[in-house]
């Protein structure tokens, strides 16, 4: 496939370049810093194009969008400018819908309801969201409010509470709508093995136009 990974030099999107290529997909690796270039993983690999752009422009949304099978989005604002992240999903929802391509959204865990619970969603519960984490919390539960509301061809995927750089193991449990958690009560992922399970799904979707979870 030719896929375009905006938020390639981030912490998430470097990895899920890094495995789209091991697949031998094309990756399009778009940055919205040209200087951040060098910490997207495409040095000397001729299956992947660099490319510069702002996910929140029409303009570069549609230009980047064009020509490619599916588009992933691992954007993430910076403190303080969360809201940006809904103007970015909202821009490449739309840009993705003219241009009839499939769209994969990393988002985050906040409106997974924790087992047991009551339905009460991670958001809300101290035990798996600490506070500075909840500005961006409030904006990816924005975030997914947004694909629910579009035409797009979407797919949304909440990662476990915990996801930190790891080892990638090939390896992972799916889930829908509740935080998956391991028998020690803990829900965790590593940012490799969440790109895998991102581009096991563009590879053989199983959740169009819907959410889905993935932890240990």
């Amino acid at each position: 496939m030719r896929i375009t990974v905006f938020g390639a030099a981030g912490a998430v999107g470097s990895r899920v370049v890094t495995e789209a290529l091991s697949r031998g997909h094309h990756v399009t690796a778009v940055v919205r810093d040209p200087s951040r270039h060098q910490q997207a993983p495409t040095a000397a690999t001729p299956s992947a194009t660099l490319g510069v752009g702002d996910a929140s422009d029409p303009a570069d949304a549609a230009r980047l969008i064009a020509g490619h099978d599916l588009v992933i989005t691992a954007v993430r604002p910076a403190p303080g400018h969360e809201a940006d992240l809904v103007t970015a999903t909202q821009t490449l929802l739309s840009a993705a819908h003219h241009a009839a391509t499939r769209i994969l959204l990393v988002g985050g865990a906040a409106t997974l309801t924790v087992p047991g619970s009551g339905a009460t969603m991670v958001l809300d519960d101290p035990a798996h969201l600490p506070a500075a984490y909840r500005p961006i919390a409030l904006a990816c539960a924005a975030q997914l409010q947004a694909c629910r509301a579009s035409d797009a061809d979407w797919t949304y995927l909440s990662p476990a509470a915990q996801l930190l750089p790891g080892t990638r193991t090939g390896t992972y449990r799916l889930g829908a709508d509740e935080l998956l958690l391991d028998a020690d009560g803990t829900s965790a992922i590593s940012m490799e093995d969440l790109a895998v399970a991102l581009l096991d799904e563009a590879e053989h979707p199983r959740h169009r136009r819907t959410r889905f979870t993935v932890a240990y």
